[in-house]
């Protein structure tokens, strides 16, 4: 099956095949800022698995201080792709939940850095929550 998404504009849009296993929401302040909002939700894939379907030369990156690439969309600004130390390592990608059309396979399993929390977001669930990453 594969999962298809888009940026806001949808002038980028792209497919998957497959996701990696686990994934949360990340409190971290760089999430907070890229996506303005109290967390974000960002889902990995292999990189031999994300196909690019139209847009490509709209895709923009800012490189943070700690070497992460956070991927963008240069006419909406939607925030698209995070890559970590890790990811190159690993050959892998992660991917904002909220941009794909329809998906209903997967559930976060974590929340992340929550020592970093929004003090004005209460987390309401019972998943697992961790001060940084999953230790």
């Amino acid at each position: 099956m594969k999962y298809t998404g888009s940026c806001l504009c949808k002038q980028i849009t792209f497919e998957v095949d497959s996701f990696q296993k686990s994934f949360g929401h990340c409190h971290c302040k760089m999430c907070q800022k890229f996506h303005g909002a109290a967390f974000s939700t960002f889902i990995e894939v292999k990189k031999s698995e994300l196909n690019w379907l139209s847009g490509g030369a709209l895709l923009k990156e800012y490189r943070a201080e700690n070497d992460a690439i956070r991927t963008f969309c240069s006419c909406c600004g939607s925030s698209l792709l995070f890559e970590s130390t890790y990811n190159r390592s690993e050959n892998t990608i992660e991917i904002a939940l909220a941009l794909f059309d329809s998906i209903e396979v997967v559930h976060a399993d974590a929340h992340i850095y929550t020592e970093s929390k929004a003090p004005w977001f209460d987390i309401n669930d019972t998943l697992p929550q961790y001060r940084q990453y999953r230790r």
